[in-house]
């Protein structure tokens, strides 16, 4: 093709780097491979296992057990009127959503380089196949705690409370998985320029879900205290999910707002250092 000034491409790679990065339409022509990364990924995660796929619910199964017995029977934490294998189970699956998902994305240049270095695509593609194949797995993981409710609707005394909030799982599910996605882009930088900060984002989430009512309801927290649980983003959050599916919680529109405008500019934020970074950390990685 002719390269005088006035040709016409369809797209052009030039050495440069954009704080918007790739336009939503470039995105989209690239669908396919993150549908195949995706499916590349949930494959090779299961390989010459015995139990396959059913280990996405072996994982939270061994957790929950763990949990009942050591928070809930050793310890002695109330969960309130909800049976705590509901609460536990909960908590845990929507505490994997955000911890694998942000693992998983934080380490995008560390992992793939080799990539990178050898073939254009939207460096965003990456990421956005990681959280969709842990969201698949989300999926999967509350179609087990679905099934665990129904068994307590219908098999036990437990009377389900009414809730009117159930709409606003889905947004709570969404906000963490933005989260865990800003979070992810944000750590992914970081870790592609010094790789001790793997170690210490590792602890750092590790820390978190002590400060995120996994393994504890709000009302378990000295009232003293409450207030540094309820910096952590992540709490509305979690509050919010059990108030949907199981009727008991203890979240404000306030602090509903707080965890949505948090995760909202981290979002923005976490975009414009990823494209702005991502083409200068392959020379670095």
């Amino acid at each position: 093709m002719s390269g005088s000034p006035d040709a016409k491409w369809d797209w052009e790679i030039a050495a440069k780097t954009s704080w918007w990065g790739s336009s939503l339409s470039e995105l989209w022509s690239y669908r396919h491979l993150l549908v195949g990364l995706v499916r590349r990924d949930f494959l090779l995660s299961y390989q010459q296992t015995v139990l396959g796929p059913l280990w996405m619910l072996f994982q939270p199964l061994m957790t929950l057990i763990t949990y009942v017995l050591v928070f809930g029977k050793v310890v002695g934490i109330s969960t309130q009127d909800t049976p705590p294998t509901l609460f536990y189970l909960a908590g845990i699956v929507l505490w994997n959503l955000f911890n694998d998902a942000f693992t998983n994305t934080s380490s995008t240049f560390r992992d793939n380089a080799h990539i990178f270095s050898k073939v254009y695509f939207p460096r965003l593609v990456m990421p956005l196949a990681q959280l969709s194949g842990q969201l698949l797995r989300f999926v999967i993981q509350l179609l087990l705690l679905l099934a665990v409710l129904c068994y307590y609707v219908l098999f036990t005394p437990w009377a389900v409370p009414v809730t009117t909030q159930l709409f606003l799982v889905p947004l709570a599910i969404a906000l963490v998985a933005a989260l865990s996605l800003s979070l992810g882009l944000i750590f992914s930088v970081l870790t592609g320029k010094y790789r001790d900060i793997t170690y210490i984002a590792g602890l750092a989430i590790r820390l978190l879900m002590f400060l995120t009512p996994v393994i504890y309801p709000m009302s378990y927290v000295a009232e003293k205290w409450r207030w540094i649980v309820q910096i952590n983003p992540l709490t509305p959050l979690f509050e919010l999910f059990r108030l949907g599916l199981l009727g008991k919680g203890n979240v404000t529109s306030p602090q509903l707002f707080y965890s949505g405008a948090f995760t909202g500019v981290l979002l923005v934020v976490a975009l414009l250092i990823f494209n702005k970074q991502g083409d200068k950390l392959i020379d670095v990685v």
